[in-house]
């Protein structure tokens, strides 16, 4: 469910839109939101790949302009041809994401992320300490791609190897017909995942069937992205560097990003606190969003909310 009272100045939020052209050419499609005279203000919030959040977390921001965009080669920016664009992975992404704290003019960003996002903006923030000032995670995924995690860590219920089964079965037998069809059939059977109750599954609309970059994503995912956070080694020492304080909100139902692995952010960021949802999956702001948004909004407003835990 939504917030049933939102603040006026969500009603008073402009909107522009716009690409931020990178060093190698390559445009990524962003929307600002702001409040008219206020918006230019200091405080902003970078929410990269965000635009399934747009609806849900447009009033988080309160004052702050909150600035969503498109990561490199998903949805409306460029798509890209020349494979040694793309060969960095994640890892272009984090540079990315600077570029557009630059663009903006920004000296400190709070940042959200959320699933392998989630994942960015921590390599961000040991990247670029000096130009992050609060970051969330939303679900992240673990720091270790290889760690296996014990059940009580992990959910892998009957859902979970339900909708296994079925996206098998369609790899196996692709369905035919228009691509944006058969993209909304995917869907149709993945958004079980990422809820803890069946019956909020319908609010998950995150395919945006109708832009191809996304169509085309899981082949980017397995050639580029998913190999670069393979190879990612995250050590003490590189864990350290990340200065900035960091809110890792994490439903323990998630079938997606386990929760052991919210746990081991909050152990081994410097300094990084956990709020634990317990009735939720990859989407705990849809099944408990006064937790959810309450924390993120006291979190970005300079304290920690009461449900952050030290792990």
């Amino acid at each position: 469910m939504q917030p049933q009272h939102l603040p006026w100045y969500t009603s008073h939020m402009q909107t522009s839109d716009g690409y931020v052209t990178l060093a190698d050419g390559v445009r990524l499609y962003f929307q600002r939101l702001y409040i008219e005279k206020v918006g230019s203000g200091p405080k902003a919030v970078i929410i990269p790949n965000g635009f399934h959040l747009l609806d849900d977390f447009r009033h988080v921001g309160d004052w702050r302009t909150l600035i969503f965009y498109d990561v490199r080669n998903r949805g409306r920016s460029d798509e890209v041809a020349d494979q040694s664009k793309l060969a960095r992975g994640i890892l272009e992404d984090v540079d990315d994401l600077d570029a557009v704290r630059r663009y903006f003019g920004i000296d400190q960003a709070d940042v959200i992320g959320h699933s392998y996002v989630g994942l960015m903006v921590a390599l961000y923030a040991m990247k670029y300490p000096a130009h992050v000032g609060r970051v969330v995670q939303i679900g992240p995924m673990q720091p270790d791609a290889a760690k296996q995690y014990p059940a009580h860590l992990r959910n892998t219920d009957a859902t979970f190897a339900e909708v296994m089964a079925k996206i098998g079965h369609m790899m196996k037998e692709p369905p035919s017909g228009d691509p944006e069809d058969v993209c909304k059939k995917f869907w149709a059977v993945l958004r079980a995942m990422y809820v803890a109750d069946p019956k909020d599954a319908e609010r998950i609309d995150w395919g945006r069937c109708e832009l191809p970059n996304e169509r085309n994503f899981m082949r980017y995912w397995t050639a580029h992205i998913l190999p670069s956070i393979q190879s990612l080694n995250l050590t003490a020492e590189e864990m350290v560097k990340a200065k900035a304080p960091i809110l890792i909100v994490h439903g323990k139902q998630d079938r997606s990003a386990p929760y052991g692995g919210a746990r081991d952010w909050a152990m081994q960021l410097p300094d990084a606190r956990l709020a634990t949802v317990e009735n939720a999956a990859h989407a705990p702001w849809i099944e408990a969003p006064e937790l959810v948004f309450g924390s993120i909004k006291t979190f970005l407003d300079g304290a920690w909310p009461e449900a952050a835990k030290i792990v």
